[in-house]
Order: structure tokens, then sequence, then C-alpha cells
């Protein structure tokens, strides 16, 4: 299956201030979202922030603030898990948006329990794996893997921004080819 625009939005979990300082390979994870989320803004996706614990882990980090951006604070992991959260996607379903692209940290945390219980809800999860870390690079391959066993979708930001464009020689295809560099 290919990830559809007209049925698709961006899911971008946990990329705070106070997190990221540990987080392996912290500066390409940021690159990489902030590619997703410019190639989201340019398709009109919903977009979608989850942040855990922002009091005590801070906002989501500059390079990522949007202002169509839906933001949402959370204490559990998944983001299924929150009840306010839940009832969004429930409408984003009931919508036409099945498809989620999610990036962010992390990966064998918030990302994978979002992952396998959007997934676990019938949403098609595309995962996009350069896109994603943790404080351990054991860690981010052992939830790939897992995430993978669990039937999400591990793809990669490239792979992403050019199902998102369908095909070549539309204007879509212009702005977004132009986002890999």
């Amino acid at each position: 299956m290919l990830i559809e625009a007209s049925k698709c939005c961006l899911l971008i979990i946990d990329m705070q201030e106070k997190l990221l300082p540990v987080i392996f390979e912290a500066e390409r994870v940021a690159d990489k979202c902030a590619v997703l989320l410019q190639a989201a803004d340019k398709l009109d996706l919903p977009i979608i922030i989850s942040e855990q614990y922002s009091k005590g882990l801070g906002p989501t980090i500059q390079e990522l603030e949007h202002k169509q951006a839906m933001i949402f604070d959370k204490l559990s992991f998944s983001v299924m898990r929150n009840e306010t959260l839940k009832a969004h996607f429930k409408k984003m379903e009931e919508s036409g948006f099945t498809q989620i692209i999610i990036c962010g940290v992390e990966a064998h945390v918030c990302v994978l329990q979002s992952a396998i219980d959007l997934q676990d809800a019938g949403f098609k999860v595309f995962v996009a794996a350069d896109a994603v870390s943790s404080r351990e690079k054991d860690s981010i391959d052992l939830a790939l893997v897992r995430m993978r066993n669990a039937g999400v979708n591990i793809v990669n930001v490239e792979m992403a921004v050019f199902e998102l464009a369908g095909k070549a020689g539309t204007p879509e295809f212009k702005a977004l080819s132009a986002l890999i560099k």
C-alpha cells in the first residue's frame, strides 16, 4: 500500500526542547521531521503534534512550530491512550484520514506504542525510520523491528514525500521534490 495525500495526516511525536539533547542524532531527526512538516504544509495535510508532559519537557522545538498544527499535551506514552487525542483521531478517521505518517521520539516508547495502537485501531501507519530516534541506537533498531512485525509500514522521509507527490510533472511534485536535497 502506498501513502495517499488525500487520506493522510502527519503525527509529530514529542520533539521537545528538553528531551532532544539526550536523543541519538537529534539534529538529523529534527531536520527529517522538518521535511515531513514542510511536505504536509505544502499539501495541506492535517498536522498533529504531541508533547509528553510539556510542563517538564518543554514545548516542541521551534523548527517544528506550525500555525495550523493541532498540539496536544499528554502523559500517556501512546497518543491513543490519551482520551483527547483518541477522540481527535476518531474524528480524523470519520473525515477520511485513514493514513498516518509518524515521526519523532522516542522510537522505542512513544513512537512504538502510538504506532501499534493506531495500527490496531484500523489506521494505516507509516513510520519514517530516518525521522525517529531514541537515546540509544539499539532502542531505535529494536523499535523498528517490533513495529514492522506488528504490521506498521516502515518507510523513510524520501519514500513518504514521493508517495505523497504521486507523480512527476505537477506543481505538487515540484514543491515536494525541492524538499529532498
